[in-house]
C-alpha cells in the first residue's frame, strides 16, 4: 500500500449533493503532488479532508498504514500553509516558528536548536527578532513554511500558498519550495488553480473536476497527452475536431477528409485536439498531412509570435505563426495538422 491513500472518499454539506464523489488518490513517501483545477472542483475540499477540518461521509483516509480519518486535526502533526500566510502580528518571526513546538510542549533548549535551525534552511536568518509586518511578502510565506516544517510533520499541506505574490516571487517561491521539499524530503499536497505553477514543481498531478480526478499522471503525460476533453481544455488545448474511427489510425472528420494520427483509440467518435502552436502554417503546394483550408478571421499578436483564429470547414481553428510572415484578415491559409500532435480525447 502506498504511503498516503485516500479511499473512495465522498463528502456531502448538504447530504444530497456530493462534493467529491469516490475519490481515490495514492501518493508515495516523498512525492510532491498537486491537485489542480478550477473553482468549485474539489481540490481544497480535498485538501480538508486529510488536515481534518471536515470528515467524509463515506471513505478512509490511510496514513503510514494507520486510520487518519477520524483522527482530530491536532493530533494528525501536519504542517499547514494558506495562502493568507496565517502569522500571528503580535509574534517576532522566532515566536510565530516556535509556536507550534510550544503547543507540543517541547522543552526550551530543542525549541531554540530546531528553530534555529529551519530559519536558517528557509534563508531567514537574521530575521528573529522582526515581526510580520516588517517583511516582505516573500519573507512572511517563508515565515509559514518554516512554522509549518518545523514540527517535522508527516506531511505537508499547501493550500494556494503563492496566489497572494507578485509573478516575479511567485516563480522564486515555488522554486524554494520544492528545493525545501526535496531538501527535507517530506511528502507534499499542493493545492493550486495555476497550470505553469503546478507542472513545474509536481512530482505527479491529480486534475479534478467535479469532485472526482479525471487524470492522475505525471506533469509531462498530462502535458502531451491529455486523457478527457475536460484536462485537455484546462491545460491549454484549444482545437478540437470531431472524428469518427475508420481504423486504427485514420479517423473522419466531419467534412469527410481523413485525418491520420500517430495514437489512436478505442472509441469510435472521438474529439481530435491539437495546440495552436503545433499546428504548421504550409503553402497550398506542399503535399503535407491532415491539411486544412482557411481564412483569417482574428489576428492577436502575442510578442514573438502572432495568434490566428482561422474560419474552416471543420469550424474555427486556432493556429500561432511566427512574425517572419504576418497574415492579415480574410487571407486564404492552407494548415498541416502533424499527425504525431494530435491528441485523440
Amino acid at each position: 500500500m502506498a504511503f498516503f491513500n485516500l479511499q473512495d472518499i465522498n463528502v456531502s454539506y448538504d447530504k444530497k449533493n456530493n462534493i467529491l464523489e469516490g475519490l481515490n488518490l495514492e501518493i508515495e513517501k516523498g512525492e510532491l503532488v498537486s491537485l489542480l483545477g478550477p473553482s468549485g472542483c474539489g481540490k481544497t475540499t480535498t485538501l480538508r479532508v486529510v488536515a481534518g477540518f471536515i470528515e467524509p461521509t463515506h471513505g478512509q483516509f490511510i496514513l503510514d498504514d494507520t486510520d487518519m480519518t477520524k483522527v482530530p486535526v491536532h493530533k494528525r502533526n501536519f504542517g499547514l500553509v494558506f495562502q493568507s500566510y496565517a502569522l500571528f502580528p503580535h509574534l517576532s518571526v522566532f515566536d510565530n516558528v516556535a509556536f507550534g513546538l510550544k503547543l507540543q510542549k517541547v522543552s526550551k533548549e530543542e525549541i531554540k536548536k530546531r528553530v534555529e535551525n529551519i530559519l536558517e534552511v528557509c534563508d531567514l536568518k537574521g530575521f528573529e527578532k522582526r515581526f510580520p509586518k516588517q517583511l516582505s511578502g516573500g519573507q512572511r510565506q517563508r515565515v509559514a513554511l518554516a512554522r509549518a516544517l518545523v514540527v517535522e510533520p508527516k506531511l505537508l499541506l499547501l493550500d494556494e500558498p503563492l496566489s497572494n505574490l507578485d509573478a516575479k516571487l511567485r516563480i522564486n517561491m515555488r522554486v524554494e519550495i520544492k528545493r525545501l521539499q526535496r531538501k527535507l524530503g517530506i511528502t507534499t499536497i499542493f493545492v493550486t488553480h495555476d497550470q505553469e505553477e503546478c507542472f513545474s514543481i509536481s512530482d505527479k498531478v491529480a486534475v479534478m473536476n467535479g469532485g472526482v480526478i479525471e487524470q492522475y499522471d505525471t506533469p509531462e503525460n498530462i502535458y502531451r497527452t491529455p486523457k478527457t476533453e475536460f484536462v485537455a481544455r484546462f491545460i491549454g488545448f484549444e482545437n478540437f475536431i470531431d472524428l469518427k474511427r475508420k481504423d486504427a489510425h485514420t479517423y473522419i472528420a466531419s467534412d469527410g477528409s481523413e485525418f491520420v494520427v500517430d495514437n489512436g483509440c478505442d472509441k469510435e467518435d472521438p474529439k481530435g485536439t491539437i495546440r495552436p502552436e503545433d499546428i504548421q502554417i504550409v503553402s497550398s503546394q506542399d503535399n503535407v498531412e491532415n491539411k486544412i483550408t482557411g481564412k483569417v478571421i482574428v489576428r492577436t499578436f502575442l510578442g514573438k509570435s502572432y495568434q490566428y483564429e482561422l474560419d474552416t470547414p471543420l469550424g474555427v481553428i486556432v493556429v500561432n505563426g511566427s512574425s517572419d510572415h504576418v497574415l492579415q484578415a480574410q487571407d486564404t491559409v492552407c494548415v498541416s495538422l502533424p499527425k504525431g500532435k494530435i491528441v485523440l480525447v
